[in-house]
C-alpha cells in the first residue's frame, strides 16, 4: 500500500486505512503497554560531485521502511521492517508485543491527521528540476573557487535528501510531513608549492530550489578558495590559555557539541549530564541566552513535526544565565516529569527517536564584531571551526581550528594553523562575557547521536570566551 504517495486529504478522509493503523496499533498494546507508534518512510537521496569543472559522482538510494515502537511505562522494544504493506506490520507488531506479558491495559484513542504548521514548504522540488540545471549550479561555485590564483583542486558537492514521513500512535496522533534538506558544500585547496591548505564552505536549507533565487553561489566557491589562499602564510601558535573571539555560523559548534548535547533528555535523564537537577540555576554568565528553535522557516534543521508527530517548538534553554529547559522526547518526558518539547528526531525508519537539537544557537548581545575584538589586546581569533571530541558526560571537549588569527592590540593579524580550542562546555558558558548584536548566522551540519544522524544548524553572533585553552604546535 503506497501510503506516502497519498494526498493529505486522502489519507484524512480514508477510513480504511486507518482502521489498518488501528489494528496494528491494538496488537501493539495488547500484552500491557500503554503507547505504541509507527513511523512509515519515504526517502530519496541524491548525491553530485564536481572537481575541477568535471561531473564526477552521481549517486542515489531510496529509503523506505517502517519502525514499530512500544512503550510499556519507560521500557521500549523496537523493530522495522522495509515491507509497509499491513500484513507485514501487524506482524512485527505482534512480534514485538511478545516481548512484554500481561493483559490489555491501554486503548488506542481515535486517530486524526494533526494540523501542522507550514514551517517548511517545497516550492521547486528536486524532481522538478533539470540535471544540467544542478549541474550548472555547480558549475558557478566550482569554476569561481579555481579562479583564484593558488587554487589547485576545487569540489562541489550538491546533496539532497527528500523525505516524507507518516507518524501514527495509540495517542490518536497521525501526523505527516515533507522534508527536503539540499546542501551546497565547496572545497577548495591551495597550494604554494611548499604545502597545501584547505578551504571549506556550504549552504544548506530545508527547502527546494528556490533557496538558490538570489542566492550568491560563485561567492560560496570564491570564499572557500580565499580561505585556503590566506592559510598558506599562516604560521603555529605557542599553547596557553586566551581570551578568545570565536566569529559566528559555524562557531556555534561549540555550543551544540559541548553545552546543549548535554542539555539533551537522553543523558539527562540517565544522570549522565552534567547539567542534571540544575533547572532554575545559574549555569552561564549572564549575557548568555541559547536556544533550540525548529520553527524557522525553511532553515536546515527545522521541520513541521518531529519525528514522533509533535508540532517542533522554539526552546530557550538558557536565559540571561539561567537554565530554563532541557530537551525532551516523549519517552523521557515520563522519566524526568518534564513537558515534551518537540525534540524526538531519528535519521530513519531504523532507528528508534530520542531527544535531539534542530537550529541551536547563542542570541545575540550587545556589542558588535568589531567591538568585541577591539576589545582584545592579546588573544586568538577562531573564523573558522573544524571537527573535534567530545565527552558527552563531562562536557570536554577539543576542536580544531580551521582557520585561526592572533589578536594584537585589538586588530586580526598573524594567520594561524593547527590551533585547538580545549575546555569544557559549563567552563565556556561561565567565560562567554561578550555575544554580537549583528551578525547571528547559522550553518548547516549533520548530527550523529543514539538516533542517528540528522540534520541540525549550529549557529551564534561571535563571541568573546575569557581564559579558554588554546592548544598549538609551538
Amino acid at each position: 500500500m503506497d501510503r506516502l504517495n497519498k494526498s493529505l486529504n486522502w489519507l484524512e478522509e480514508n477510513e480504511k486505512l486507518k482502521g489498518d493503523y488501528k489494528q496494528i496499533l491494538e496488537a501493539c498494546l495488547s500484552t500491557g503497554a500503554n503507547f505504541g507508534e509507527l513511523f512509515i518512510e519515504d526517502t530519496n537521496h541524491h548525491n553530485y560531485m564536481m572537481s575541477n569543472g568535471e561531473l564526477a559522482e552521481v549517486d542515489a538510494e531510496s529509503v523506505h521502511g517502517v519502525g514499530i515502537r512500544i512503550l510499556k511505562g519507560a521500557e521500549e522494544v523496537y523493530g522495522y521492517t522495509n515491507d509497509t504493506s499491513t500484513s507485514a506490520m501487524l506482524a512485527l507488531a505482534k512480534k514485538l508485543a511478545s516481548s512484554f506479558s500481561g493483559e490489555k491495559v491501554a486503548e488506542v484513542a481515535p486517530l486524526n491527521l494533526v494540523k501542522l504548521p507550514k514551517i517548511v514548504e517545497i516550492k521547486k522540488h528536486p524532481r522538478d528540476v533539470k540535471l544540467e540545471d544542478k549541474v550548472a549550479l555547480m558549475k558557478k561555485a566550482n569554476d569561481a573557487c579555481l579562479a583564484v590564483e593558488g587554487v589547485i583542486q576545487s569540489m562541489t558537492r550538491l546533496g539532497e535528501a527528500c523525505q516524507d514521513v507518516t507518524i501514527v500512535n495509540s495517542n490518536g496522533t497521525i501526523a505527516h510531513d515533507e522534508r527536503c534538506n539540499l546542501r551546497l558544500y565547496q572545497i577548495a585547496i591551495a597550494t604554494n608549492g611548499k604545502e597545501s591548505q584547505n578551504g571549506a564552505r556550504n549552504y544548506g536549507r530545508n527547502q527546494g530550489y528556490e533557496m538558490f533565487d538570489g542566492y550568491n553561489v560563485a561567492a560560496l566557491g570564491k570564499e572557500a578558495a580565499e580561505a585556503a589562499v590566506r592559510m598558506l602564510s599562516a604560521e603555529d601558535i605557542a599553547g596557553g590559555k586566551m581570551t578568545v573571539v570565536i566569529d559566528n555560523a559555524f562557531g556555534g559548534v561549540i555550543l551544540h557539541e559541548a553545552c546543549v548535547h548535554s542539555l539533551e533528555a537522553t543523558s539527562v535523564a540517565r544522570g549522565l549530564s552534567v547539567f542534571c537537577g540544575k533547572l532554575g540555576q545559574k549555569i552561564a554568565n549572564d549575557c548568555v541566552t541559547a536556544v533550540d528553535d525548529g520553527t524557522i522557516a525553511g532553515e536546515w534543521g527545522s521541520i513541521n513535526c518531529d519525528d514522533e508527530g509533535n508540532p517542533t517548538h522554539k526552546n530557550i534553554l538558557i536565559e540571561n544565565g539561567v537554565l530554563k529547559s532541557y530537551l525532551v522526547d516523549y519517552r523521557n518526558s515520563f522519566r524526568m516529569n518534564h513537558p515534551i518539547t518537540g525534540s524526538g528526531r531519528r535519521e530513519s525508519y531504523k532507528y528508534s527517536p530520542t531527544s535531539r537539537m534542530t537550529n541551536t544557537f547563542f542570541a545575540p548581545g550587545k556589542f558588535t564584531k568589531e567591538e568585541i575584538i577591539a576589545s582584545v589586546k592579546n588573544g586568538f581569533f577562531a573564523a573558522q571551526m573544524g571537527g573535534g571530541s567530545v565527552n558527552p558526560s563531562t562536557g570536554e571537549f577539543n576542536f580544531a581550528v580551521q582557520e585561526g588569527y592572533l589578536i594584537e592590540d585589538g586588530k586580526l593579524t598573524t594567520p594561524i594553523k593547527g590551533a585547538t580550542l580545549i575546555g569544557s562546555g559549563a567552563e565556556v558558558l561561565m567565560n562567554v562575557d561578550m555575544i554580537a548584536s549583528d551578525n547571528l548566522e547559522l550553518a548547516a551540519g549533520m548530527c550523529g547521536s543514539l538516533s542517528g544522524s540528522i540534520p541540525t544548524n549550529v549557529g551564534q553572533p561571535t563571541i568573546r570566551v575569557q581564559n579558554i585553552t588554546v592548544g598549538g604546535r609551538k
